[in-house]
């Protein structure tokens, strides 16, 4: 026996309860603290704040699988699926169809789970991919589907997953498995326990020809959202794909038994550093809001976009710091202008300076 599907046992998992009860505890308290950040917001900033947090999150869940975006275009998608004003850009069909897909997943978060939410999703996500062969369908073909890495010629098989022809079955077996230890179910998982069992399951199906780790990650983002009450709004992606290399090798050695107790610990550990993440962020909006309000009208049009292009780095900022260089680069400005202007920025406590001469860099001065 190879992988946990062909184990006579499957699916029942092991794994040890006890060691989760202090994470289940730390889960839904920075869980209410996430909410009570987000209370705190008028309409406008917790409509933008959302548009944020969703964005990022979709344009991150892409990324581990190899796939860029423009964030401009999966914040309009999101804004007009929202119903917020956005601009009349072209959007690519794999913008619209993440950004259709996660808006979704915020909406109908208390659904239960079935199969045509599963095959809508899938839709989204592979509109305009003329290479997928089922669409909006489990997988029919009759080649393994296997997780491969190396050369093409002496491939490594990192999984295998249950042929096409079990797929529907299995599939059967976890939406009810999904829906029973669900909240509302009949024998109620904790937030974490569900959410990590859940997603690994899900992943040792493989059910789809593609997307399975984007759909993984939402059904994740889903349980997390029954179990809270509401959208979870967790940095997730964000942090899976900080640690990707981590992920995947967990992922790999616990699709070889049912004994998943080392998954369970490490993907709960995962969402609390994702719950952290969301919180710095939702502090960093803050302190952006803050930025405006104390230098409306004060910044020159350079200025402003410079201190725009700078907020769109997120919280990391540009790596090594702004320079000189940047500011001229991003203005299209002398470097005299540029001198002036971060000096001034300086000067009414915008920007702070480290460093001398080319080896000077500028950095937001923000304020809790």
């Amino acid at each position: 026996m190879q992988w946990n599907w062909q184990n006579a046992d499957w699916p029942r998992f092991r794994y040890d309860t006890a060691s989760l009860i202090p994470l289940e505890q730390k889960f839904l308290q920075s869980a209410g603290e996430v909410i009570g950040a987000v209370r705190h917001f008028n309409e406008d900033d917790s409509s933008q704040l959302r548009i944020e947090l969703l964005s990022d999150e979709a344009i991150k869940t892409s990324e581990i699988e190899g796939e860029f975006l423009d964030r401009a275009s999966v914040q309009s998608s999101l804004r007009r699926q929202f119903g917020l004003n956005t601009d009349d850009r072209q959007v690519r069909p794999q913008e619209r169809g993440i950004a259709e897909m996660m808006a979704d997943v915020y909406r109908n978060w208390h659904q239960p789970l079935h199969h045509e939410e599963l095959f809508h999703w899938h839709s989204m996500l592979i509109a305009g991919n003329r290479y997928i062969e089922t669409v909006g369908a489990y997988r029919q073909h009759a080649d393994a589907m296997q997780i491969v890495s190396g050369r093409l010629d002496k491939p490594t098989v990192h999984f295998e997953a249950p042929p096409s022809r079990q797929v529907a079955a299995e599939m059967e077996g976890f939406t009810a498995w999904f829906n029973q230890f669900g909240p509302s179910g009949q024998t109620p998982l904790q937030a974490l326990t569900r959410a990590s069992v859940g997603h690994l399951y899900f992943e040792s199906i493989h059910p789809f020809e593609d997307g399975n780790g984007r759909i993984g990650r939402a059904l994740a983002e889903k349980s997390l959202a029954q179990n809270i009450g509401q959208p979870s709004l967790i940095s997730l992606a964000f942090t899976i794909e900080k640690n990707r290399k981590a992920y995947y090798s967990e992922l790999e050695r616990h699709q070889r038994t049912l004994d998943i107790t080392g998954w369970v610990l490490f993907f709960s550990e995962t969402i609390l550093a994702a719950q952290q993440a969301t919180l710095e962020r939702i502090d960093f909006f803050i302190q952006k809001a803050k930025f405006y309000d104390r230098f409306r009208d004060r910044l020159n049009e350079r200025q402003e976009k410079v201190i725009a292009r700078i907020f769109k780095e997120g919280i990391a900022g540009f790596k090594g710091g702004l320079s000189a260089e940047n500011y001229i680069s991003i203005t299209a400005t002398s470097r005299a202008t540029a001198t002036r202007d971060l000096q001034q920025l300086v000067e009414i406590g915008a920007l702070t300076r480290t460093g001398e001469r080319r080896h000077t860099r500028y950095a937001l001065l923000l304020q809790n």
